[in-house]
This record gives structure tokens, sequence and C-alpha cells, in this order.
């Protein structure tokens, strides 16, 4: 049996980075801890969290799968069945599912380079203000057609974001195909290489992408300047149905090891600290 999906938790990317630490405990005090005064609470349709066993990876691949078969039909061919970096240390697969009857609605990938360098740099060598840098780029991203679908991938960019800033990320990075990366500059990202334009990527079927990045650290802060329509919910609501957090992905693992009557053997990443959870 393939092993479970690894993804990099928060705590895993801090310490690789030099950040400060962030134990398991603390991470789960936060969760429970109150809300600014200036947030709002808003509930979901669907959730929002980090697979945890291969059957979510499952679901993540049929939703991706269909929608490139929509948009990019020769390279929804080859992704058809998970992809090896689904299953690598220091990628987050997010799946967001239905409430009413857990159908898969949304997902995206999310590889960090604490491991090995970022998908993008497959086709380009990153410039010297991002080398050195904990960086996460957003890839294989896939929704349900119709409103329903637009909505949710503002919500997994949204998850992203969340992951990147608990995480201790430096820059979001994405590649984007046009007519895409125009969603990508409402949203302020910034072009790496802005007089290349458009550039191949080998992960990308080698179709045209904009390279694009986004500074975690001051989007909040460019966004309330800009006066952005998203700024408010991107930054103000709190959506407690994206759980992004590395102990809830854990304990979703063993819920379903559980119900399954047997433990499925896959190994427990090495992000989490052995006895967190019987």
């Amino acid at each position: 049996m393939q092993q479970s999906a690894a993804f990099i938790g928060q705590e895993s990317v801090r310490q690789s980075f030099g950040a400060a630490a962030h134990p398991l405990g603390n991470l789960m005090r936060e969760a429970r801890a109150p809300q600014r005064e200036d947030m709002t609470e808003e509930l979901l349709p669907f959730t929002v969290r980090l697979a945890a066993a291969e059957a979510d990876v499952e679901k993540a691949v049929r939703v991706r799968h269909a929608a490139y078969a929509r948009h990019v039909p020769l390279m929804a061919e080859k992704l058809r069945a998970p992809e090896a970096t689904d299953f690598e240390d220091g990628v987050a697969v997010l799946l967001a599912e239905s409430k009413l009857d857990g159908a898969p609605l949304g997902t995206m990938r999310i590889q960090t380079n604490r491991f090995k360098p970022l998908s993008i740099e497959q086709s380009i060598d990153l410039p010297d203000w991002l080398q050195g840098r904990p960086l996460a780029e957003a890839t294989r991203l896939g929704v349900e057609q119709g409103r329903m679908g637009t909505f949710v991938k503002t919500v997994l960019f949204k998850a992203f974001y969340r992951y990147c800033m608990d995480a201790g990320i430096s820059h979001m990075v994405i590649a984007a195909r046009s007519p895409l990366d125009r969603q990508y500059d409402q949203l302020m990202f910034a072009d790496i290489y802005p007089e290349r334009g458009f550039i191949p990527m080998r992960h990308g079927g080698n179709i045209p992408h904009r390279a694009l990045c986004l500074d975690v650290a001051c989007a909040e802060q460019n966004w309330k300047a800009a006066a952005h329509p998203m700024f408010a919910f991107m930054t103000q609501t709190q959506h407690p149905d994206i759980d992004v957090s590395v102990h809830s992905a854990r304990r979703h693992q063993v819920e379903v090891e559980a119900l399954a009557g047997f433990r499925t053997g896959a190994r427990v990443p090495n992000f989490m600290p052995q006895g967190a959870i019987a």
C-alpha cells in the first residue's frame, strides 16, 4: 500500500529555516485562542484541510484530473493517478470537501523548498532576492465547475496564504498561464522576471506561464493600502472550516485508520512529535 501523503508542517518549516520554535502544544492553544476584535466569523458549505491519507489524495486527484481535462486536456492524461510529488516530504495537498456529502470540490498542492527546489526551478533560476528564503509554490489547482468552483478557488488561495503565514514562509510562488495570470495580478502578485513575460514551464506541460510571487509579510498591509476588495475576506474574516494545521491533519489520519479497523502502517511524518497523538 502506498504511504500516506507526506506534507511539511509549520513546525518543521520553522525549524528548518531557523525561525523561532513553535511546539505543537502552542499550535493547539492558538487554535483555541479568541479571535481578534476586528474579526468576523463566517461558516462555509465545505471544509478545506490537509490530505492526511492515501484516500484523501485520491479524492484530490479526481477533481484535479477533471479540472485539467476541461482546460489542459493533453496534461490531464498524465494526471489520472497521484504523482510522486504528492507523497514527497515538503509537500501538502489541500482538499476542499462538501459538508453535505464529502464530495471533493477542489484541491491545490503546496510545495516548500525545505527538502528540494521548487518545481518552478526546473524552468527558471530564481533571482538573488529569493535565494535562501523559505518559499512555497502552489501547483495542481483544480476545482469543480460553476459558481461554487470559483468560490472554492478563492478559499483555497486563503488556505495557501494561511499555511504560509503559519509556516513562516517568505514568499508564495505561482506559475500562471493565461488568462489565469490576471487573477494573480488582481491579488497583487508581482512578476519574478517582468522582462521575460511568459516562460515555458516543464511542470506545466511546457505551456508558457508567468512566474509570480507574493511577499507574505507585506500582503495584508498592501491589500489594506490598496483598499483591495479581498482585504476583509483574507484578513478580517475567521473561517473555522479552513484548517491547515498539522495536528488536525494527523488527527484525521488516525480517525480514518480507526474507522477502517486497522492501522495502515504508514510512517508518522518526521515533523510530528512522537506521542503527540496516541
